[in-house]
C-alpha cells in the first residue's frame, strides 16, 4: 500500500497572495511567522494589509533563528502561546515554517519541542496553518517534517509529525522576486535533491514519483533562470511549483544518503541546510549511480533529451547535468571553508551512520567506510 498526504488547499500563479485575505475568514487573531531580514526587504507589507484589509488582527513572530536549536524552536513555540493566536501564517524559508508548523501542533501546552523529539506522534494540531514560502527550495510548506538541531548530538534531527501538514499553501513567484541569487541557488538545489532523492528512494511510490518527476522537469528548465535571473519571473514561478511538487514526493517517500549525510554538517559547522545538502548532492549520487541507473534513465527520457544509446550513457547525461548545475550556481564544494578539518571525519562519520531513517532509503547500502570516503570528497 502507499498513501500521498499533502496540504488541503495549494495556490500557485499571478498574484496567489490575493487569496490571503479569504483563508483569514473566521479568524481573529493570526500570529505571522517571518523574520527580520524579510521585514527589511519589504516583502511582509502586503500579506500584512491582506490580513488587516480581513479584519484580522497580526501578531508578529520576526525573531526567528535561522537553523533554530530545540530550545530556541520552543521559546518560539511558548511566545506563540502568549500571543493567543487562533491562526498561524508562516512567511519565509523553510526555518519559519518548520518552526510554525511546530507550533500548530504544540499549542495546547501538553507537549514540548523535547517531547516530540521523543515521539512525534503525540502532536496533535489544534491551530490552521497557512505557508507562504519565500524561497524556492526547502518545501517545508508540503511536508510532515520540522529540523531543529539538537546541540549536545551536534545533530539536526527530523521531527515528522502528519498533523504538521499545512492547511492551505501560497506559491506566489512575487515573493520571491527579490532573493539574493546565493540563496535561490542554495535553496533551488535543495529542491533538485529532495526530487533526484525521492525518485531513486527504495521507498518510492507511484505518488512520489509522479511528483519527484514533474518537480525534476521543472527544475532543470527554470533553475538557472530563476536564480541568476532577477527578472525571470516565470521561472521563479516554476520554481517555487517545483519545490512544492519535490516537497510532496518527500511526504510520499522519502530523501536518503544526500540528506542523512548533511545533517551533520548543519549540525555541528552551520552550514545552512540547502547548502549542505547540495555539497552532498554528487557525491552521494556518483556513489549511487549503479543502483539506480534505471531511473536515472527515466529522468533522461522525461527531459525529452536524445543521443544516448543506452542507460548507462543516459544516467552519465543526468549526472553531468547536475553536476552542471552545481557548478554554474557556485555551490560550494570544499568543507574546508566552513571550518571542516580532516580529523573531524570520526566524528562526522559516527554522526551521518546515527541518521538510519533516512540511510535506510538509500539504494545503495552505506557503511561507515562509504561515508568516509564521501565526506572525504568535499575535503580534498
Amino acid at each position: 500500500m502507499f498513501v500521498c498526504k499533502m496540504p488541503k488547499a495549494a495556490y500557485c500563479g499571478p498574484d496567489a497572495l490575493e487569496q490571503l485575505k479569504a483563508l483569514c475568514s473566521g479568524a481573529k487573531r493570526a500570529a505571522v511567522f517571518s523574520d527580520r531580514g524579510i521585514e527589511r526587504s519589504g516583502v511582509l507589507e502586503k500579506p500584512l494589509a491582506l490580513i488587516r484589509e480581513a479584519g484580522v488582527e497580526a501578531s508578529l513572530l520576526l525573531d526567528l533563528p535561522a537553523e533554530p536549536t530545540r530550545d530556541q524552536a520552543q521559546a518560539v513555540v511558548d511566545a506563540f502561546r502568549a500571543s493567543g493566536a487562533d491562526m498561524i501564517i508562516a512567511i519565509g524559508g523553510g526555518s519559519v515554517m518548520d518552526i510554525a508548523k511546530l507550533c500548530s501542533i504544540l499549542a495546547s501546552g501538553e507537549s514540548t519541542v523535547a517531547d516530540l523529539l521523543a515521539n512525534p506522534a503525540i502532536g496533535k494540531k489544534t491551530v490552521r496553518s497557512i505557508m507562504i514560502p519565500t524561497t524556492a527550495g526547502t518545501g517545508a510548506e508540503a511536508t510532515p517534517n520540522a529540523i531543529v538541531l539538537v546541540p549536545e548530538k551536534e545533530l539536526k534531527v527530523g521531527i515528522v509529525c502528519e498533523e504538521m501538514i499545512p492547511d492551505a499553501v501560497i506559491l506566489d513567484g512575487d515573493m520571491i522576486r527579490r532573493l539574493p541569487a546565493h540563496i535561490a541557488a542554495s535553496t533551488g538545489v535543495d529542491a533538485l535533491c529532495h526530487a533526484i532523492e525521492c525518485y531513486t528512494s527504495r521507498k518510492a511510490t507511484p505518488f512520489s514519483n509522479l511528483y519527484a518527476m514533474e518537480a525534476l522537469k521543472l527544475i532543470f528548465a527554470n533553475i538557472e533562470a530563476a536564480c541568476l535571473d532577477p527578472e525571470a519571473l516565470e521561472s521563479k514561478s516554476a520554481m517555487l511549483l517545483a519545490a512544492y511538487y519535490a516537497g510532496v514526493a518527500i511526504t510520499c517517500s522519502g530523501t536518503t544518503a544526500v540528506h542523512a549525510l548533511s545533517y551533520p554538517l548543519g549540525g555541528k559547522y552551520h552550514i545552512p541546510h540547502g547548502v549542505a545538502n547540495a555539497m552532498m548532492l554528487m557525491p552521494v549520487m556518483r556513489f549511487n549511480v549503479s543502483f539506480c541507473q534505471k531511473e536515472l534513465a527515466q529522468v533522461y527520457d522525461a527531459l525529452g533529451q536524445q543521443g544516448a544509446q543506452d542507460e548507462a550513457a543516459k544516467a552519465q547525461w543526468v549526472l553531468e547535468r547536475m553536476e552542471a548545475l552545481v557548478q554554474t550556481l557556485q555551490i560550494p564544494t570544499d568543507l574546508k571553508q566552513y571550518g571542516v578539518a580532516m580529523e573531524d571525519l570520526d566524528g562526522l562519520v559516527a554522526a551521518g551512520m546515527d541518521v538510519q531513517r533516512l540511510l535506510v532509503n538509500n539504494k545503495r547500502p552505506v557503511t561507515a567506510e562509504d561515508a568516509r570516503a564521501l565526506y572525504l570528497e568535499l575535503l580534498q
